[in-house]
């Protein structure tokens, strides 16, 4: 099962970084250009921290699913990951509208965008960590 969960975690995160280069480099550019006063410059943005926080959000995600959620099948994954996306879009999405002047497309992107990403990886997690079948001689 080892096997498989860091298997999940390289595949989530290879997904989490094709759909954050798709959403935050290419359709939500001009938006972040159009608020550049409430952003750090590039030049001051930790890319170990980013990878860093994305790992152990993912090793989480791939951990509760593992240790906690039954049967486990691509459905299963698909449900849980839609469960959890939708807490962690409207936290990080209208979360921090709540606290920042973001412009309201942010925040329903952001939402969208991390409902989506944790959909994905519960379908990688419901795909890749299936039990593991004993044969009989």
């Amino acid at each position: 099962m080892i096997k498989r969960g860091l298997g999940a975690v390289l595949a989530i995160l290879l997904a989490w970084m094709m759909l954050d280069t798709l959403l935050h480099g290419w359709l939500l550019r001009s938006t972040y250009e159009a608020s550049a006063s409430l952003w750090r410059p590039m030049d001051q943005v930790s890319t170990p921290l980013v990878l860093a926080v994305t790992v152990v959000l993912i090793v989480c995600f791939v951990l509760i699913y593992g240790l906690f959620v039954q049967p486990k099948s691509l459905l299963t994954g698909l449900r849980f990951g839609a469960l959890l996306g939708l807490a962690m879009g409207v936290a990080s999405g209208f979360g921090t509208y709540i606290h920042m002047p973001i412009p309201l497309i942010l925040a329903w992107s952001w939402f969208l965008g991390g409902w989506l990403k944790a959909v994905v990886a519960g379908a990688i997690v419901g795909l890749l960590m299936k039990p593991e079948t004993t044969s009989r001689p």
